[in-house]
């Protein structure tokens, strides 16, 4: 049974955290287009007070309901308690900008289909709320629509396990953690629980072999029971289930035999923020902040979503601005190097780039991305080009290509969760324009 706590983050998190490997009912579904949703002309949250009917509440979900999420993910901030990424006080390292006026007009042929399309026309296919291409370190192009701006903040959903997983095998390169060893060698809390005897490898690559569903068409998996452990809310006298997300991971149960296939679960990335907390002495955002946000002259702080303990949601709570997310995505592509500096050790890096176990992924089955691979909870490629991937539902992604030595970020607003509503129109545009670039130079 869901009760009224739980709605709030049950809608946001569901949302934020599901990456379907063949879509959902909600696909068939006709939504409004990208036009037709626009959040500035609908005109949510304008006024003082707003007429009632363009007012969006967090208890009751209605903040992330199509299309008044268009409007929301880019003001997280003033629907839940957050705590800071701070940029430090340095001045930004400005982006170089040298913008083309002949990306739109690129043609590709999405995936399914035999029409080709403009690289113009996918942002409305996708619900873009804002773009930006880095190629050879320079900004090549840059757009935003509905109620995102460049000074703004969006949401970056599931990127965020991207950020964790980086932290995560920075420390293991550090030597702070020992991605071999049981989480229970890090968290005694866990050892009775599902991650009790994975190994942190395991956890970083989500082959842990957990019962945990994120099918959120079913009332009774366990992703309502952590969302509502997560909600910020005070919950009702009568609630008896874990109040926090370090409460309810000890209680996740475990199926099957952990590295034999990979399974995208949330938690896991929960498990490895707690991991990294408790090997540092310090949460995930402060360690953020002072190994990379106050290093790569990003122009604003970030913030995470907290649940009632101030816990950071260090699997899909991370609000950012596109500018930064490009330096991080850039930082990355240049193997841990900004003006010069070794931020990150080069080798962190090219653990990340070398992919996880295809065989194992070839199991979870997802069908538009074959021959992909999971590794330090980035998406791995293995096309042509080395590409790989932080990528977020509703359409946010980091979108990296080392031969073409080109970043692609997007902040973006889909009606439909899973990818896989968007990746037809995403994938083959990436790489189009990854080849469209080399060849222009």
């Amino acid at each position: 049974m869901k009760h009224f706590y739980s709605y709030s983050l049950s809608v946001f998190l569901v949302s934020a955290l599901l990456y379907s490997p063949t879509g959902t009912a909600q696909e068939k579904t006709t939504y409004l287009t990208a036009a037709e949703s626009d959040p500035v002309k609908l005109g949510w949250m304008v006024g003082s007070p707003p007429p009632p009917d363009r007012i969006l509440h967090f208890e009751d979900g209605s903040f992330f309901e199509f299309p008044a999420l268009r409007w929301s993910v880019a003001h997280m901030r003033q629907f839940m308690p957050t705590v800071n990424v701070s940029r430090g006080l340095g001045n930004a390292i400005p982006l170089s900008v040298d913008l083309r006026t002949d990306i739109d007009a690129l043609k590709y042929v999405p995936l399914g289909e035999k029409k080709a399309i403009t690289w113009e026309e996918g942002l409305q296919k996708n619900y873009t709320d804002g773009i930006l291409i880095l190629h050879h370190g320079t900004v090549v192009y840059e757009r935003y629509f509905g109620a995102l701006t460049p000074d703004g903040q969006h949401a970056a959903m599931s990127v965020t396990k991207s950020f964790t997983g980086t932290l995560g095998i920075v420390l293991a390169e550090e030597g702070l953690i020992d991605p071999s060893k049981l989480v229970a060698d890090y968290l005694p809390e866990l050892k009775n629980s599902a991650f009790g005897d994975a190994t942190v490898r395991q956890v970083m690559d989500m082959t842990t072999a957990l019962q945990f569903s994120e099918d959120y068409a079913d009332p009774n998996a366990e992703i309502w029971k952590f969302s509502a452990a997560g909600n910020p809310l005070p919950k009702p006298k009568d609630y008896q289930d874990p109040k926090s997300y370090y409460e309810y991971l000890p209680t996740v149960k475990k199926s099957g035999k952990h590295g034999t296939a990979f399974g995208y679960k949330t938690v896991n990335s929960d498990v490895l923020g707690w991991i990294i907390a408790r090997v540092t002495g310090k949460t995930v955002p402060t360690l953020l902040s002072e190994k990379i946000w106050q290093k790569i002259g990003t122009e604003q702080d970030g913030y995470y979503s907290v649940d009632a303990t101030g816990t950071p949601f260090a699997g899909g709570g991370y609000n950012l601005g596109l500018h930064d997310m490009a330096r991080f995505g850039q930082l990355i592509l240049n193997n841990g190097v900004v003006s010069g500096e070794q931020i990150i050790p080069k080798s962190a890096i090219a653990d990340i780039r070398k992919g996880g176990d295809q065989k194992a992924f070839k199991k979870a089955n997802y069908k538009l991305l074959k021959g992909w691979s999971y590794r330090d909870m980035w998406w791995i490629t293995n096309n042509e080009h080395g590409a790989f991937c932080a990528r977020g539902v509703h359409g946010q992604v980091i979108y990296i290509d080392p031969k073409a030595d080109m970043v692609i970020v997007r902040f973006a607003s889909h009606p439909v969760a899973a990818n896989g509503a968007n990746d037809p129109y995403s994938l083959p545009a990436y790489h189009a324009v990854a080849k469209f670039l080399r060849a222009t130079k």
